[in-house]
This record gives C-alpha cells, sequence and structure tokens, in this order.
C-alpha cells in the first residue's frame, strides 16, 4: 500500500548518536538503536499492513455496491449520500447473506496480479521504463506511460471479467471458482466461453477508454501524491529528538506521510474520474447477460439492457436521459468506503502509538 514515487525511498529511521560516548555508552546506544530499528520495522510493517487490508478488504463491499450503481441504468435513488448507501446494502446482506457484498473480491487480486506481472515483463523485455528518475526527459515520460498503457490493454479482458462477477446478482450466480476470471477473460478474447449478446461490445471498442481511464488514475494519483509528500515532509522535522515519547513520534512520521499521501492521492482520483469510470462500466458490462441487484431496493433482481455504440453515445445518453447527476449515481459508496479508511488509519497509528510509547 505504499507507493514510492519517482526516485523515492522508504524512510528509514536512524537512532541519534552522543557526541562524546564512553565504552558503556557505546553498548547502551547500539542497544537502543537495534531495539528503535526493530520498533521501526515493526511499526511500519504493521501500518502498511492495515492500510492494505482496508484499501483491499474492508473496502470492497463499497466497490461492490458502487459499480452495481454505476451499470444501473434503471435506478431512480442515485445514492449520492452515504445514508441511502448503508441502508440498501444492510438490506443485501439480510436477503443475500453476508457474501453478497464480498463477491469478486479474488478476482480483483487476480486483476492486480496479471497488471502487475505484465508490466515488470513488458519492461523486462522491452525498453520502456517502469520507474522514472529525477533526471527524466519527454522520452522517458512517454515511454513509461505506453507501458502503463500496454499494461491496462493486456488486463482489459480480465478486468471485464472481474467487473462481471462483482456486479452479478448473487442470487442467480453460480459459485464461482477463483480462476473463472483468467478463463472467461481469455474467452472473451478468443471469442469463446458464455454465450454474449449481439450487443457485446468488441474490445478495440473498449480499448480506448480502458487505457485513458488508466493512464489518467495513474497520472493524476501520481502527482497529487508527490504534492502531498513534499507538503507533508516540509512540514515533519529532520531532526531526530533523543527524547523516546519524540522517538516514537518520530517514528510514526517517518511511515504515515506516504500512507497519508496515497489516501489523499486515492480519494482526490476517485471523485475526478468517477463519471468516467461509470461510462467505463457500462461499456464492459453491455451484452454479457448479467443480472444485476436492485439498488433501490436491496432486494430483487434486473438486467441489463443497454444499447451504448461507443464512449461518446453512452456519454450522451447517460446526461440525456438520467441527468449530469447520472455518472454519480453511487457516490455515497465513495464516502462510505473513504471514512472507513480515515478512521481505520487514524485508530491504527492511535494504537501503534500507545504499543511503542509503552516499548519505548
Amino acid at each position: 500500500s505504499r507507493n514510492l514515487q519517482w526516485g523515492d525511498t522508504t524512510p528509514q529511521y536512524v537512532a541519534s548518536t552522543p557526541a562524546d560516548p564512553g565504552a558503556g555508552g557505546d553498548a547502551a546506544t547500539l542497544t537502543g538503536s537495534s531495539n528503535n530499528d526493530q520498533l521501526s520495522r515493526f511499526a511500519g510493517f504493521g501500518i502498511g499492513l492495515a492500510s492494505l487490508f482496508t484499501e483491499n478488504v474492508l473496502a470492497h463491499p463499497c466497490i461492490v455496491f458502487r459499480r452495481q450503481c454505476q451499470v444501473n441504468y434503471h435506478a431512480r435513488n442515485y445514492h449520492l449520500t452515504p445514508f441511502t448507501v448503508i441502508s440498501v446494502m444492510y438490506n443485501f446482506s439480510k436477503t443475500q447473506g453476508p457474501k453478497a457484498l464480498w463477491k469478486g473480491m479474488g478476482s480483483t487480486f487476480i486483476v492486480q496480479g496479471i497488471t502487475l506481472g505484465t508490466e515488470g515483463i513488458i519492461s523486462e523485455t522491452t525498453p520502456l521504463p517502469r520507474e522514472l528518475s529525477h533526471k527524466w526527459n519527454p522520452k522517458q515520460i512517454g515511454g513509461h506511460l505506453l507501458l502503463k498503457g500496454l499494461t491496462h490493454l493486456i488486463a482489459m479482458p480480465f478486468y471485464s471479467a472481474s467487473l462481471i462477477e462483482t456486479v452479478q446478482s448473487e442470487i442467480i450466480r453460480d459459485n464461482a471458482g477463483i480462476l473463472d476470471c483468467i478463463k472467461e477473460g481469455i474467452g472473451r478474447v478468443i471469442g469463446m466461453g458464455v454465450p454474449h449478446s449481439k450487443r457485446l461490445l468488441p474490445l478495440w471498442t473498449l480499448a480506448f477508454p480502458t487505457i485513458l481511464h488508466g493512464i489518467l488514475h495513474y497520472v493524476i494519483s501520481s502527482a497529487i501524491q508527490k504534492f502531498v509528500l513534499i507538503i507533508l515532509r516540509k512540514k515533519t522535522p529532520h531532526s531526530l529528538p533523543s527524547d523516546n515519547s519524540k522517538s516514537v513520534q518520530n517514528m510514526l512520521d517517518a511511515y504515515f506521510p506516504e500512507l497519508i499521501a496515497s489516501f489523499i492521492a486515492n480519494l482526490c482520483v476517485d471523485v475526478l474520474l468517477f463519471p468516467l469510470e461509470t461510462v467505463l462500466h457500462r461499456l464492459h458490462i453491455q451484452g454479457t447477460r448479467t443480472i444485476i441487484d436492485n439498488t433501490d431496493l436491496g432486494y430483487e433482481v434486473l438486467p441489463i439492457n443497454t444499447q451504448y455504440e461507443g464512449l461518446r453515445d453512452c456519454v450522451n445518453v447517460i446526461k440525456k436521459e438520467e441527468g449530469v447527476l447520472g455518472f454519480y449515481k453511487g457516490f455515497g459508496a465513495v464516502i462510505v468506503q473513504y471514512s472507513l479508511h480515515a478512521a481505520v488509519l487514524q485508530i491504527t497509528k492511535l494504537i501503534y502509538s500507545a504499543l511503542l510509547q509503552n516499548a519505548a
């Protein structure tokens, strides 16, 4: 969950050394340094794990509901606030069981793995840079963004299969295997597998909006994260005091800026790209014979029978039939998701502050 940006390195805690240590002082300093290093690693691992768990596990029900709202063109309730979101999510769990909001989580991990693996393979077999150094130039940036675009293009059919798993109603859904995402993705490429309707858009039609969304998401989030990190590090003192309580706080300050920067960047980019994501998901889901839950009531199911011809047509139809707010269906789930994430980060920081204070 800790995304290092261009040329950044993981901050390390270095214990201060007395100006004129004696023999006994050397031993005490080494022991204190070792303990502080262990505490630093413990704090960094625990805080990062809590953030990773929140982003990929606790937030998944919000992502499921948000996607169902985005593709539900029937919906009269747009769920722009968290209050209606929570009540309908409760109805889903009550009528279909808790697993109704955790569906497709395995496939999302698979898509992330495919994306990371594809990016690594392409960067190793081509001159396209995976990371940008401080001494970057326009050619390197172009190659780097081309790498990101190719990665999203290759992962696109698997992302489409994962999207279907997350929005498909649990009422009519078969017990899908964890590798069905890969099978359905390959089937989408070669034109085999589950039969689709004639309204299914070809992959080449989906390529542009998918790559556009992926690159914009990366560029905007990276820029915001870098900007927030610069501000936070200016506010964080670089000198390390010898007082234990301040040393503990310094350990936390070494790790939290990156998590806070990542949190703010993800929140901003999800808000800014929400309309484009709504259009993208509707294009991916069209013609797949997917049955979704009724997000107005929390029970019953609805078919997806859209007939968009492409990106521009989808934008025009949503604007005409559902209004501008139609692009923001399910936005309340984003508020719930990031409120939960912020709460977990704050609670984690308080817990580790207390634990490290006692250990110090």
